[in-house]
């Protein structure tokens, strides 16, 4: 409702109280004095109300504000009105961030708001259970000075305006297992989140020790079978019928063999960290080998293979595991390109990052497919998989590799004209080798 307007009624009493002081100074023939009267009246009645309005925002806390009559009783009324307004506003404001204090109190996962620099301005019971923070003497410490897991503040160091997570076990108790957060919201402000991620952790252990210890527990039956497969091929060698059943029996016993040791490896990249203690790998004089090898595996079908790499661009890593994960895309781009097409392999490097890529002129993937492909035992075909022989397990090494090497797998694909797998390395696993900088410097 918009309040109605004083002035009219404002300059109505103006004009008579004008023309009363008319009336006066006619009949009493001092139109000065009466008109310097009636200023100093108007003066005192302003500066009176001024007084007035001023004591009662600068001293006194109540609502009701001091009565008046005509335009200033209407500015008294507005401010008053607008006051009101304002403490609604408050209280309503507060509650909102009350209730929403207290949804978060009630929250199950560890919740900390951080002011940019990392310093702790709130937090919930679940974060004094969870991270063993103290409240509120913890209040306006840097979180990395409670927490002082050195994964965690190279986590919060690298200062990436992205949701990322970050698993470690609890500074209050290392028997459970944190999923963390980092969140940024508002300006330069922080939430970071940490849910008990124990029973979770706890089951892929489980998992990833069955695989393991079931894999390894077929090693020796399978050397068994392979074994006696080798010697019932020398045997039977004149009986045709009896040949092609020993020796499919030798194929799937080596296919076993092959899903073992991948199922082997797998558990232990799921299981352990980053690489320690990394070396430098010479990638470019690794990949000729894998070339080789592949120029093998295509045999009659004769792709055409292509490499191209930047000399002496090394990669901080594993060897073992890097060579396996550039093995797997690279047979794969070979077992499923058509006889006769190209496939490329090509190491370089950029200002931001390293990029191995392993590109195809082969049958390509539908997209539906290409957010699933690493997934274990996931196959586009299962039939022209299996004709193969692959264990549906490279790609799921690949990713894990990639995982522990701080790296990222883009995968594109045209359904019909072929496939791109590139690996992205962060720059700081890269480096120039000395001989390699040394003859750039002499050149030209």
């Amino acid at each position: 409702m918009i309040p109605r307007n004083p002035w009219p009624l404002w300059l109505a009493r103006s004009a008579l109280a004008l023309l009363g002081l008319l009336l006066i100074g006619w009949w009493t023939a001092q139109w000065l004095l009466v008109f310097l009267l009636g200023a100093l009246a108007a003066l005192a009645w302003n500066f009176h109300n001024l007084r007035r309005l001023e004591r009662w925002l600068r001293l006194t806390r109540k609502l009701d504000p001091p009565r008046s009559l005509g335009l200033w009783g209407e500015i008294f009324d507005g401010l008053y009105r607008m006051r009101r307004r304002s403490r609604e506003r408050d209280k309503r404001r507060r509650n909102l961030v009350r209730n929403y204090r207290d949804s978060i109190r009630a929250m199950p996962d560890a919740t900390v708001v951080l002011r940019g620099d990392y310093a702790i301005e709130w937090c919930n019971q679940a974060a004094l259970d969870l991270l063993g923070l103290q409240w509120p003497r913890d209040e306006g410490r840097r979180i990395t000075n409670i927490v002082r897991h050195p994964e965690f503040v190279s986590f919060l160091a690298q200062h990436v305006h992205e949701a990322h997570s970050l698993s470690l076990p609890s500074p209050a108790d290392a028997r459970i297992w944190l999923e963390i957060r980092l969140i940024p919201y508002a300006r330069k402000r922080y939430l970071l989140l940490a849910r008990d991620t124990t029973a979770m952790k706890r089951l892929e252990t489980m998992r990833s020790d069955f695989v393991a210890n079931v894999s390894h527990e077929l090693r020796t039956p399978l050397s068994v079978v392979y074994g006696v497969a080798e010697t019932l091929d020398e045997e039977v060698g004149g009986n045709p019928e009896l040949g092609r059943s020993v020796r499919l029996l030798q194929e799937q016993a080596e296919r076993m063999k092959h899903l073992v040791d991948d199922l082997l490896l797998l558990a232990r990249l799921e299981t352990g960290g980053a690489p320690r203690n990394g070396r430098w790998v010479d990638v470019p004089a690794l990949l000729p080998g894998l070339i080789d090898e592949a120029r093998v595996l295509s045999g009659a079908r004769q792709h055409q293979l292509e490499l191209e790499a930047t000399p002496g661009l090394l990669l901080l890593g594993n060897e073992k595991e890097l060579r396996s994960a550039f093995a797997n895309l690279l047979f794969n781009a070979v077992h499923y390109t058509p006889e006769g097409g190209r496939i490329s392999l090509r190491w370089s490097s950029d200002n931001q990052a390293g990029y191995l890529e392993v590109e195809d002129t082969g049958i390509g993937i539908e997209l539906r497919h290409i957010d699933r492909l690493t997934e274990r035992f996931y196959r586009v075909d299962n039939g022209r998989s299996k004709s193969r022989g692959g264990t549906g397990l490279g790609l799921a090494i690949v990713k894990h590799v990639l995982m522990r090497h701080e790296a990222q797998l883009r995968i594109r694909s045209t359904p019909g004209q072929g496939s791109r797998f590139t690996c992205v390395f962060p720059a700081k696993l890269l480096r120039q080798s000395l001989a390699e900088r040394e003859h750039a410097g002499a050149g030209p």
